[in-house]
């Protein structure tokens, strides 16, 4: 069933894409796809500092089409009550140069500007790969700093075995920084803690359903928000 949004720049309309977003990294799904770009389109512009999780999302989808594009399908949004706002390109721009070249050279048969590579383009490409590979350098991916609430079952559960139980994680990619407890009412504390993570290698919502929210941390987690995600 496709997710649903009614008027997104209306208080009401930015409040439920906020409260959505509070878990979810994208509208749908685990990565960037053609349903944020929906939504992405309807917004007249980027969501005030009070809705954060809504302006985290923004700037993340506005930096992917300023750089790299969108690809993914998605499973479906439909937001109601207002009209798209912008014309969102979900794949980068074509290179207008590219386009100019192949118009002017348009009656040369021997220039094929999109074809297969040739032996020596091979041969160069395998070179540099090679290359790259013996000087030991990998490809840098992006990463991002996520601030997390960690909240208890309630005001009897051991905090600092919580924060060892969450600590205890380990994953490719993730790297735990500076927590505190901040307290909740009641004699409840929750955990916040800093994280920094490798955005190809790490999923913030399998971090949480995959690792933070099962046994045996469940044990002393209830639930986990995001309260804050930057790329860096």
């Amino acid at each position: 069933m496709a997710v649903a949004f009614h008027n997104v720049n209306s208080e009401s309309g930015l409040t439920k894409l906020d409260d959505y977003l509070l878990t979810r990294s994208y509208i749908t799904g685990y990565q960037a796809s053609k349903d944020d770009i929906t939504v992405y389109s309807y917004l007249a512009k980027p969501p005030s500092a009070e809705y954060v999780n809504a302006l985290r999302w923004y700037k993340h989808i506005d930096a992917l089409l300023r750089i790299s594009g969108v690809s993914g399908e998605g499973a479906g949004v439909i937001v109601e009550g207002s009209t798209p706002i912008s014309e969102a390109v979900a794949t980068p721009p074509a290179d207008d140069s590219k386009a100019s070249a192949a118009e002017d050279d348009d009656d040369d048969d021997d220039v094929d500007l999109f074809g297969e590579e040739t032996e020596e383009e091979k041969k160069a490409a395998e070179e540099r790969a090679a290359a790259l590979k013996a000087s030991g350098k990998k490809k840098e991916s992006g990463k991002s700093s996520v601030l997390m609430d960690v909240k208890p079952w309630d005001d009897e559960t051991d905090m600092k075995k919580l924060e060892e139980a969450v600590r205890s994680v380990h994953m490719e990619g993730l790297t735990f920084g500076a927590s505190k407890l901040v307290p909740v009412g009641y004699g409840i504390k929750k955990l916040q803690i800093m994280l920094t993570i490798v955005d190809d290698l790490v999923s913030v919502d399998d971090l949480i359903e995959n690792y933070l929210t099962v046994e045996p941390i469940n044990e002393y987690v209830q639930s986990c928000d995001i309260v804050a995600f930057n790329k860096i």
